[in-house]
């Protein structure tokens, strides 16, 4: 079972095909939901607060938006636990929101950096490409099998 980071992390799709074959998908959705169920934010539905932005210098410059350095609080650690990733370009908003296009560059950056397995797709756009994307992503999940005991 490898640990397959997804982008856009907040893809429940893209979670649960890495699941339904056999891996851990590493995507936000678990640690946003602990953040707006934490009694005492006060900004739903912003959920950063100013050690969010702290903790995303680790993996942004200084200089970057505080809401670059915000979401890579949130998308560092799961790269750095990552063995493998998939990411879909051009997705629709409804298939996961992304964040910025600063955000999307830093994080394709550091997974590419990091020398793991990637697949990179681009979203759907009719059934024919829909079904090829889905078994595009089940090749590469089957292709992990066995790698990361």
């Amino acid at each position: 079972m490898a640990k397959v980071f997804i982008y856009p992390a907040t893809s429940l799709i893209l979670s649960d095909l890495v699941a339904r074959f056999g891996h851990k998908p590493l995507g936000t959705a678990l640690s946003i939901r602990e953040r707006i169920q934490t009694a005492g934010l006060d900004s739903p539905p912003l959920q950063m607060t100013p050690e969010d932005a702290k903790r995303g210098l680790r993996w942004a410059a200084v200089e970057v938006p505080s809401g670059v350095r915000g979401r890579m609080s949130l998308f560092g650690p799961l790269i750095d636990e990552a063995e493998a990733a998939v990411i879909v370009k051009h997705a629709d908003y409804a298939f996961g929101c992304m964040g910025c296009a600063r955000t999307d560059e830093l994080v394709e950056f550091l997974i590419k950096q990091k020398g793991v397995p990637v697949l990179e797709v681009d979203y759907p756009s009719d059934e024919d490409t829909g079904i090829a994307f889905v078994r595009r992503i089940k090749e590469f999940l089957q292709s992990l099998e066995g790698t990361h005991e």
